[in-house]
């Protein structure tokens, strides 16, 4: 049996239902109740041991996917209580069941904003308490693994990960470029790494047969600039290469506007979508690469290209009237 710990959201649902399609038993362990496999979920925190205990009975892998990852959570506490105390909790209960294999989506958060292309032995830079407590996360997991013979621990740090049916980031950069109605803040010539959902899903598939310890971050190539990006989803659309690029808000303007934003959030008591922290990551060159995915013999199903314009025309081209 296969356990899915935060099971109920965007990744989860497409592993499940690859899984199920495998003939593979699964329960999907969530706060939240799996729309898509109600008859597969149970209710569980990863704060709550004894939840844990109980929801864990019987399962011989753990594929932990749950974290706290939005930009602006509060209390800021719940960083650490879900993502570092989860992940203590996780391998605790897993020694008392007997569990010895355990699979864990961490993120490149623990790398930070690299200036250069970052593989698996890059520097840890974090700067968010995401990126940090992702890293104390792993560490959790490490000390796991070293406790005892025979546990494969599986770490996975995937880079943004976007498709159908997600709600994140990219799908509101997306959104706005499909509009027409995007600015381009800075000079848009910085990388961004993305990862679409479906090698995601089928590189946790391929660490479900591996043994001992492996670290992995999850990309797709090649890396698009920002102006790149706007010219692809423009010609996706339908519409001009240049759309939507013609005006640019410099980065120091952008950057001051989040801020004024990040007040205004403050005084509303109310998330909003733009943020001092979206800009600045916004902006940044983000470069990512692995030297792990050779020897797991793994090609992404999907190229990027691909996923990027079935996400396009599901979430845009096929809603039109």
């Amino acid at each position: 049996m296969i356990a899915l710990i935060g099971g109920s959201g965007f990744i989860g649902t497409r592993l499940a239902t690859r899984l199920k399609e495998d003939g593979k038993k699964v329960v999907i362990l969530d706060v939240e109740k799996s729309s898509a496999f109600p008859d597969n979920w149970k209710w569980c925190d990863v704060r709550d041991k004894d939840s844990l205990r109980k929801a864990l009975q019987g399962c011989d892998v753990i594929i932990n996917l749950a974290a706290e990852h939005k930009d602006n959570v509060t209390p800021l506490s719940l960083y650490d209580e879900v993502n570092v105390d989860g992940a203590r909790n996780v391998g605790l209960v897993a020694d008392e069941l007997g569990i010895k294999k355990i699979i864990f989506t961490s993120s490149v958060a623990v790398y930070g904003l690299p200036k250069n292309e970052t593989d698996e032995t890059g520097v840890f830079n974090h700067f968010n308490d995401y990126g940090r407590t992702k890293l104390l996360a792993e560490k959790e997991y490490e000390k796991w693994f070293a406790k005892g013979d025979n546990k494969s621990l599986l770490v996975v740090r995937p880079t943004v990960v976007f498709g159908e049916g997600n709600r994140g980031n990219v799908y509101n950069l997306l959104a706005q470029i499909a509009s027409g109605k995007f600015l381009m803040i800075g000079d848009g010539n910085n990388r961004k790494s993305m990862i679409y959902v479906e090698n995601v899903v089928a590189l946790l598939m391929i660490l479900l047969d591996k043994t001992g310890y492996i670290v992995v971050n999850a990309v797709d190539k090649p890396d698009y600039t920002m102006n790149e990006l706007v010219k692809e989803v423009n010609l996706v659309m339908g519409k001009g290469e240049d759309a939507g690029r013609k005006i640019r808000i410099p980065y120091w303007l952008g950057y001051l506007g989040g801020i004024g934003f990040d007040l205004l959030a403050a005084i509303m008591q109310k998330e909003l979508p733009i943020s001092s922290v979206r800009v600045k990551k916004f902006c940044a060159t983000t470069q990512f690469k692995s030297n792990t995915i050779a020897s797991l013999n793994f090609t992404p199903p999907v190229p990027l290209r691909e996923g990027l314009e079935r996400t396009l025309k599901t979430e845009f081209l096929n809603h039109r009237s």
